[in-house]
């Protein structure tokens, strides 16, 4: 049986992202997988590429053909290099950590509790019409 490393499509249309499957080649490109071995999201900046390099090293090794797509992954991670014995490649970029925002929303909580008391904007005061026609209609319902 031909065993190929192939990428299997997932996702909406225009937001796609892949696992990195070990199938038949015979197999469909969305089929039946015989073991999943990474993701590859392309749409994220930089792209986010997981592989387990074990198991890759292990395909690879039992004869397993990594489709072009695939080879690119395997030569950006250095899976590749490392199957071939040739110098690793330069590391990934990867994506800095989002930024943790709780110290600034607790300063913002503080200085509202701080400043609670008046409001900002002055409360309408009626207008003196208003008054004399309700006084004119509830006197006009006595009557």
């Amino acid at each position: 049986m031909a065993v190929k490393i192939k990428l299997k499509r997932l996702g909406k249309i225009r937001s796609p992202h892949y696992r990195i499957v070990v199938a038949d080649s015979r197999t469909r490109r969305d089929g039946r997988a015989i073991e999943e071995i990474g993701l590859y999201h392309p749409v994220q900046n930089p792209s986010r590429i997981e592989v387990d390099s074990e198991r890759a090293q292990y395909w690879l090794s039992v004869g397993a053909q990594p489709t072009e797509p695939v080879l690119a992954i395997l030569k950006v991670t250095g899976d590749w290099q490392k199957f071939k014995g040739l110098p690793a490649p330069a590391p990934m970029l990867v994506a800095e950590p989002k930024k943790d925002h709780s110290g600034l929303f607790e300063a913002v909580v503080n200085a509202a509790d701080a400043s609670k008391g008046e409001a900002i904007t002055p409360k309408a005061k009626k207008s003196e019409k208003k008054d004399e026609a309700e006084a004119e209609s509830a006197e006009s319902t006595e009557a």
